[in-house]
């Protein structure tokens, strides 16, 4: 059963808008899937930079209604021609690609390596992570290494890879507007983790972001819609996810860490308002745990 869902657009500035879809009951299929039961539960959000006819996109939803949506929007403002930024390969950044199959699609050089060898895993959402499939996958069509430019007419965005919840993330700085589009590499509540062991590697590289001297405010791709709409999160957002994947590094070595509550982990954060409790994620916490436990738990 198809519903629509819940569809917010947020005009941030005169050349940024975020989308906001999620974080309601409805639900695309009965059974259990990853676009219900994780992405939209949770909530997403993706963004476009625009200028006169040009647009980039970053990042393109869980479904292809979802990004059709997005782009329908887009073109009922005059725009005609999309760049689509991906910011990693996970199912719910890359599965509306499909609309835009016919723009030029960017992402890390290790994103497409990603892609590539997963394809058929995607194309057949029996593995990775479930239903429902991404058929066809559609792979990127440009890539970087590092850090690359580009422009919407006279808007700069600077593209950065850095190795935060997936090696190949990207994030977007934006320097005249001081905004950093921060993808997955920072959550609302607390991060969802898949790459384990990686874990302090992402906490060190979160670290450094938080250095970078270019933005002040910070958007999520998921995140508090109230909080997005208001311009985003300041750089304890950073230091909030930081702190959560050491507390669980810490944690995993201490006797209860499988019996242990989200607030035990992001307690300090929630008391100072750098995050929001979001009933949900307390889900994504025990399957936090459970896989950090078996990697972390004898280090």
């Amino acid at each position: 059963m198809t519903r629509a869902l819940r569809r917010q657009v947020f005009e941030l500035n005169d050349h940024l808008i975020a989308f906001y879809d999620g974080r309601n009951t409805l639900r695309l299929s009965p059974d259990p899937n990853w676009v219900d039961d994780a992405a939209n539960k949770l909530g997403v959000a993706t963004y476009a930079i625009h200028q006169g006819h040009d647009a980039i996109v970053f990042d393109t939803f869980p479904t292809i209604d979802q990004a059709q949506w997005q782009r329908s929007t887009l073109e009922a403002m005059g725009i005609t021609h999309f760049t689509i930024v991906t910011s990693h390969w996970h199912n719910d950044h890359i599965a509306g690609n499909v609309v835009y199959q016919d723009s030029e699609i960017v992402m890390t050089a290790r994103g497409l390596q990603f892609m590539t060898d997963l394809q058929a895993d995607l194309e057949a959402g029996t593995t990775l992570f479930g239903p429902p499939a991404i058929d066809p996958v559609i792979l990127p069509t440009r890539t970087y290494v590092g850090s690359t430019v580009l422009h919407v007419g006279t808007i700069e965005l600077e593209l950065r890879q850095i190795n935060i919840h997936s090696p190949d993330e990207t994030v977007i700085v934006l320097p005249a507007d001081r905004f950093l589009l921060s993808g997955d590499t920072t959550e609302d509540t607390e991060t969802f983790m898949v790459e384990y062991a990686d874990l302090k590697i992402h906490a060190d590289n979160l670290k450094e972001m938080k250095k970078w001297a270019d933005f002040d405010r910070i958007l999520p791709n998921h995140g508090d819609p109230e909080r997005i709409a208001a311009g985003g999160y300041d750089k304890t957002f950073i230091t909030a996810t930081a702190d959560y994947i050491e507390n669980m590094i810490k944690g995993a070595r201490k006797r209860g860490f499988l019996d242990a509550p989200l607030e035990d982990f992001a307690g300090k954060a929630l008391r100072r308002c750098e995050v929001s409790l979001f009933e949900p994620y307390r889900e994504v916490h025990e399957f936090n745990k459970a896989g950090v436990f078996p990697i972390w738990s004898n280090r």
